[in-house]
């Protein structure tokens, strides 16, 4: 058993976010995402099967639902309950925005 670390690794890319999963096992995924100003494409919105426990390590960022926006500082942490729709509005363009995410 190999301890990591999970800020190793982070590509600063304008262009594409990067996804590193971190754990697959049944129904559980937790992956470590690194955004760079990007959002989600116009009137795209996710609409997932898995429940979406989101934190943000570093940076800022903004999910917005179809009633509401949410901003995410570090530390913060949201659950998103299956097939409830939301998308990314903003992420932190001076700094990654770095998430982690665990899908249930």
């Amino acid at each position: 058993m190999n301890t990591q670390n999970i800020f190793d690794n982070v590509i600063i890319n304008k262009d594409n976010e990067q996804f590193n999963e971190i754990l697959k096992k049944d129904n559980v995924r937790m992956e470590r995402i690194v955004s760079n100003g990007q959002t989600s494409q116009k009137d795209f919105w996710y609409e997932q099967d898995e429940n979406e426990f989101v934190m943000v390590l570093e940076g800022h960022a903004i999910l917005e639902f179809e009633d509401k926006e949410v901003e995410l500082k570090k530390g913060d942490y949201i659950n998103i309950e299956s097939h409830r729709k939301h998308r990314v509005k903003y992420t932190s363009t001076n700094e990654p925005t770095i998430w982690l995410a665990l899908f249930y």
